[in-house]
């Protein structure tokens, strides 16, 4: 792997690789962890430093890339930008998700992904169920069922073009939203009062012995277990 290559992997500057290797500087814990990661060696076997993470907990800590004040700080781009690294998987966890089911460029992505063998699931609300209209409520604004009838249209091309895309209609009481591309993720708290826009979002990237990752992914698939597939009446109305 070129210094260039690592850098863009784990999402640092090709000079700070470079004085790694160069200057012997030790990189910060989660930068170790990262490393270790995309090269797929132990940790002790690149740093011999007594920094290196040991605990299970600081693992988890590791685990964080970044961490946003609010869903509309997040960089444009970050959405897609985890999406188009995806090799295996895509899988989006969502009441809603409305401003991501609003970006053509998204569904060019997941067309490209899914075409190349990528598995991708989307799951929304079901617009009926008793969770979506308490979180309409403790948004302040009662159209969650709305907005998600709203999404179902704007992905109506990629369900009825792309069967390969999996749909589901979940009715589970969602404490995050959770975007997930292989072993990276964007996580967004919902928070009593607020949307999710005004709410923070955690970057996370998974690593051999952490449990923060492993504990979001986990959720994505108990949903999917017990959610139900979309069909046409449920995006017509008809």
């Amino acid at each position: 792997m070129t210094v260039q290559g690592l850098a863009e992997a784990i999402d640092v500057n090709p000079k700070t690789v470079e004085r790694w290797i160069t200057q012997g500087k030790v990189p910060y814990r989660r930068h170790q962890y990262a490393t270790a990661t995309a090269l797929k060696v132990d940790v002790t076997t690149l740093w011999d430093d007594s920094r290196t993470v040991e605990s299970s907990a600081d693992l988890s800590k590791a685990e964080i890339v970044a961490v946003y004040p609010h869903r509309h700080t997040v960089p444009p781009g970050l959405w897609r930008e985890i999406y188009t690294r995806a090799q295996t998987r895509m899988d989006v966890l969502v009441y809603s998700g409305l401003f991501l089911s609003e970006d053509p460029l998204f569904h060019d992505l997941m067309k490209t992904k899914v075409e190349a063998g990528t598995e991708a699931r989307i799951l929304l609300g079901d617009p009926g169920c008793a969770a979506v209209r308490q979180r309409g409520v403790d948004e302040g604004h009662r159209i969650m069922d709305g907005k998600i009838r709203n999404a179902l249209l704007h992905y109506r091309p990629l369900f009825t073009s792309h069967p390969d895309i999996g749909f589901r209609l979940h009715d589970a009481t969602l404490y995050n939203s959770i975007y997930r591309s292989d072993d990276e993720m964007l996580v967004n708290p919902h928070v009593y009062g607020i949307g999710a826009y005004l709410a923070p979002v955690f970057h996370l990237r998974r690593l051999p012995g952490g449990g923060l990752f492993d504990t979001y992914a986990n959720s994505i698939e108990h949903t999917w277990e017990n959610a139900r597939q979309v069909t046409d009446r449920d995006i017509t109305g008809a």
